[in-house]
């Protein structure tokens, strides 16, 4: 065959293929069979591989051509993709329209209604109507380069008729039946599975293999526009009915309404018929329709003033408790926890939910075998909500917390102003575990390789009892462990010996004193710099620094007068740890600094830095970081998911940035 002829048939199978994937897969209404599509598919392979100069980037063939890489590329959005405001009941939604309209200085609003897709935010860029670059959100400014994995999703065209370059954006997601199929060949290998299927969606458009990604069945729904150069549409509804008529997949459920009641009729009838979809939401994205609007309202640094997300209510479910269980935490606090009937919330299984205390228990009348309502507080941790009290059948039994620790026997105490029960017993086995995992945390020593399990083995095999214990640890006892092989005794040595280098405030956040965090292990090693001078200093030198309260000072003497405590940290510097603060001093730090004398508050996931070098850079800079939005907040950095405190930093008009703006201050 010549290859003129050869490029007719091309390019005909191509147009065939196109419109068979479009029916297929956004129409959901095929018009061949699997069959016939198949043997298409291979005639076209067959006459690219024998006319290789008529490939091209978006035949059909190319959807799974990519090789396996070593990195993803960083991407620069040109138009910041932007996280969205937070609303979770009706007053927020009416405050949000109240917002819109006084900044308009209009009586009322045509609004965009759209289901929230739980799933992967991605930005799709069209040149000549060729699908060039695919990338995720990151932190709205840079996000990474997943093309090739995006071309693995059938519902995204390859090619579009559009010949000005135009990015869209929309939500990568995996539909609930591929979710199953996935975790169902995971556990059949012996595999973790997917928590949820956003998670399972994000995994998949990460793999650095896109074979890997083809096989998952992932789908997308697109609902904006972030760069067209020749757009002339007026409205948002406009954009979603040309973004269809492109070829593109947009949700059918939108629908524009005239007024926030319209809005809040549509937010609750979506909350009842939410468990029919086939597909996650998490809630609704509300949009002012006309873009003229939209360009007036404006952005804040994280968010556009002409949107805003509402966030369904907390799913609740029915389970039974089966029984109590108590652990006993490193300051000796004992804790229960109900063991449930295994019940799936908010995508993952539950079978386990924190009760706190026993005041709580008592409170809600929790007895063992109980019908209870469980929900994750945050969609994150696990609650028992209430009791169903109508379901009991006189078999429940009433729960009564110990006189004695579950750990050690030693007599349980209650302290004077506390609910909490504590074992106050120094040598309780439990609480030594707790200390010791507490010890090589993240914020503490940073110790890698010994996470719980690990400390667990070498406790039970009586290597360890105590802190300095860790660095006596002999390579051919480790060497005896289970899981323990040449290497990673090597590695964990070498992390253990690196840690006696860490600065004053880990140490001290590490041994664990009553109500002395992180911060405040920071703020005591800068001010007295050594811990010899920590160990001599006064109740009086410690309430004379600023934010060192009257009970964590009462907490820090009583700690250093226990004379096992002086024989520790003797031991400890014997054994080559440092004593000393490492960090920046307060007179070292420059006084021209942006963040000198400001409160500054970290919220959401930040991609590049983490929250603890985050703060640590802003507070060698003369910064302090606080926890929480108020007031007296000057500065909320706002990171991808931001939740409540953005919100709350909103409505305060509190100066907001981005991660990106972060790291530009730091660098300066």
């Amino acid at each position: 065959m010549e290859e003129a002829k050869a490029k007719q048939i091309v390019e005909s199978l191509r147009e065939e293929l196109n419109k068979y994937n479009y029916e297929y897969y956004v129409l959901d209404k095929p018009s061949v069979s699997d069959y016939e599509y198949d043997q298409k598919m291979q005639e076209l392979i067959k006459l690219e591989t024998e006319f290789p100069s008529l490939m091209t980037p978006d035949s059909p063939t190319q959807r799974v051509g990519g090789e396996p890489i070593d990195a993803f590329k960083k991407v620069q959005h040109d138009v910041p993709m932007l996280s969205l405001g937070n609303a979770f009941n009706e007053e927020d939604l009416k405050d949000f329209d109240r917002r819109v309209r006084e900044g308009l200085g209009v009586d009322s609003i045509t609004y965009v209604c759209e289901l929230k897709i739980d799933g992967l935010a991605v930005s799709l860029r069209y040149e000549k109507g060729v699908f060039v670059q695919g990338a995720t959100r990151g932190d709205g400014q840079i996000g990474e380069d997943i093309t090739n994995n995006l071309k693995t999703i059938r519902s995204i065209p390859l090619r579009i008729d559009q010949s000005d370059t135009i990015e869209v954006r929309g939500e990568a997601f995996m539909p609930q039946r591929s979710f199953v199929k996935l975790n169902e060949e995971k556990e059949a290998n012996g595999e973790e599975a997917f928590a949820n299927p956003r998670n399972a969606a994000a995994g998949s458009l990460r793999q650095l293999d896109p074979k890997i990604a083809a096989k998952r069945s992932l789908d997308i729904f697109l609902y904006a526009v972030g760069r067209w150069e020749a757009g002339s549409l007026t409205s948002h509804s406009d954009r979603l009915t040309y973004l269809q008529k492109l070829g593109f997949k947009t949700n059918p459920e939108w629908r524009k309404c005239n007024g926030i009641e319209e809005v809040i009729e549509y937010v609750n009838s979506w909350v009842e018929k939410r468990p029919n979809l086939s597909y996650d939401i998490d809630g609704i994205v509300v949009k002012v329709d006309q873009l003229d609007y939209q360009e007036a309202l404006g952005f804040t640094a994280k968010s556009p003033r002409w949107a805003i997300a509402y966030k369904f209510p907390a799913e609740e479910v029915i389970t039974k408790l089966l029984d109590i269980e108590l652990s006993v935490g490193r300051t000796g606090v004992v804790t229960p926890t109900a063991l449930l009937e295994p019940v799936k919330v908010a995508g993952t299984t539950v079978q386990r939910a924190s009760l706190h205390n026993e005041d709580l228990i008592r409170e809600k009348d929790i007895r063992i075998n109980d019908t209870v309502v469980i929900k994750k507080a945050g969609d994150i941790i696990p609650e028992v909500v209430r009791v169903v009290v109508e379901n009991r059948t006189g078999k429940e039994e009433p729960f009564y917390m110990p006189s004695e620790c579950p750990a050690c026997g030693s007599e349980l105490v209650r302290l004077e102003g506390e609910v909490a029960l504590r074992c106050i017993n120094p040598s309780c086995s439990a609480q030594l575990k707790e200390g010791l995992t507490h010890y090589v945390s993240r914020n503490a020593m940073n110790i890698d390789g010994l996470g719980e399990k690990v400390i667990e083995q070498l406790f039970d095999e009586k290597l360890i009892d105590k802190i300095s214990d860790l660095y006596k640890l002999d390579k051919e006892e480790l060497l005896k462990l289970d899981r323990m092989g040449e290497k990673s005794v090597d590695n964990l040595l070498a992390a253990i010996e690196a840690s006696k280098d860490n600065s004053l405030e880990r140490l001290l956040f590490g041994l664990g004193i009553r109500y002395v965090g992180s911060k405040a292990a920071r703020t005591l090693a800068e001010n007295f710099e050594t811990m010899e001078n920590l160990i001599n200093a006064s109740y009086e030198d410690y309430v004379a620094v600023n934010e060192i309260g009257e009970k964590m000072a009462e907490s820090i003497v009583r700690y250093f007068e226990e004379e096992p405590v002086k024989e520790l940290i003797a031991e400890l510097e014997t054994l080559g740890l440092n004593m000393e603060y490492k960090g920046p001093r307060k007179a070292d730090q420059p006084t021209d600094s942006i963040f000198m004398g400001k409160t500054v508050v970290l919220t959401g996931k930040l991609e590049v830095l983490n929250r603890q070098e985050a703060k640590e850079k802003i507070e060698a800079l003369g910064g302090k970081v606080t926890g929480s939005v108020s007031k007296k907040t000057d500065l909320l950095i706002a990171g991808e998911e931001a939740g409540s405190k953005l919100t709350k930093a909103q409505e305060l008009n509190i100066e907001i940035w981005n991660e990106q703006q972060l790291r530009e201050a730091l660098e300066e």
